[in-house]
């Protein structure tokens, strides 16, 4: 069997030439405007890229599962690296392109290898914005693409990330969980579906997602939620937080902050 890979993206360069900015030493600046509801399928760039919403919500989907973007988050995506990009909101996209030879000769951190969610302090979503600022000098670009590098390393946060699992069963039952994360799901009742015990269930989805079945579920809902808040601008959060399956909303407001950092409330003023 033929495998084929998902395409290469155009070069940021061809963007570039339609009115895009390049820095001129190995980083690209693309700027642009998606509708809620586009789906950019999975695809791959020869560059690594910071990918940031400057406002609306979206959601990157890799290999090893979902990472939830609202708008202060961005992701960091390694070059060829299979990804697709689902706007869950109107976004204003900012999205920085780094030429892999500059990252070496950064000497880039490790961490860099693979992506990851980061948590966008005011000053990184000051830096970013400063860069797409057309009177920027090159000694002014230089030290804003600086700053963000050293904001990078120390802001990243896994608290949106819905890992998928790979293995078999473990991967069915997030499927099934994913498809009505607001169901109170019995693992139990999972297992059995599944064929498997509750126990290895429990164990194996540990191991694979790094976090308790219960924590995964709970992620899962707060995910939805989110995707509710970015997308329905009439939606009331004690609705929601009723619809979720939450006893009060003191309860969905803790369970939403441990991964947001923000209430819902909060969360929808943002946005």
């Amino acid at each position: 069997m033929t495998v084929v890979e998902p395409p290469l993206a155009e070069p940021p360069l061809l963007a570039i030439l339609r009115g895009q900015r390049s820095t001129g030493d190995g980083l690209h600046l693309v700027s642009r405007s998606y509708r809620k509801g586009l789906r950019l399928d999975p695809h791959m760039h020869r560059e690594a890229q910071l990918v940031y919403a400057a406002s609306g919500t979206m959601q990157v989907t890799t290999p090893k599962g979902r990472w939830l973007v609202p708008p202060d988050r961005a992701v960091w995506v390694p070059a060829r690296l299979v990804h697709a990009i689902d706007v869950l909101a109107d976004i204003e996209m900012r999205t920085l392109y780094f030429d892999l030879q500059w990252l070496k000769r950064e000497r880039r951190s490790p961490s860099l290898n693979s992506e990851f969610v980061v948590r966008v302090s005011p000053l990184l979503h000051q830096a970013i914005l400063a860069l797409f600022d057309e009177r920027g000098s090159r000694e002014r670009m230089a030290l804003l693409i600086k700053l963000v590098m050293l904001e990078l390393h120390q802001a990243e946060d896994s608290a949106t990330f819905i890992p998928v699992p790979s293995e078999p069963r473990c991967r069915r039952v997030a499927e099934i969980v994913l498809a009505s994360p607001a169901t109170s799901h019995e693992i139990e009742q999972l297992a059995q579906r599944v064929g498997t015990s509750a126990r290895t269930l429990s164990r194996l989805f540990a191991a694979e997602t790094q976090l308790s079945f219960k924590s995964w579920c709970q992620r899962a809902r707060i995910a939805a939620a989110i995707e509710k808040l970015s997308t329905d601008r009439k939606v009331s959060v004690k609705q929601l937080a009723a619809d979720l399956g939450y006893a009060s909303m003191p309860a969905f407001s803790h369970a939403f902050r441990q991964v947001t950092g923000k209430t819902p409330t909060e969360f929808v003023e943002m946005k």
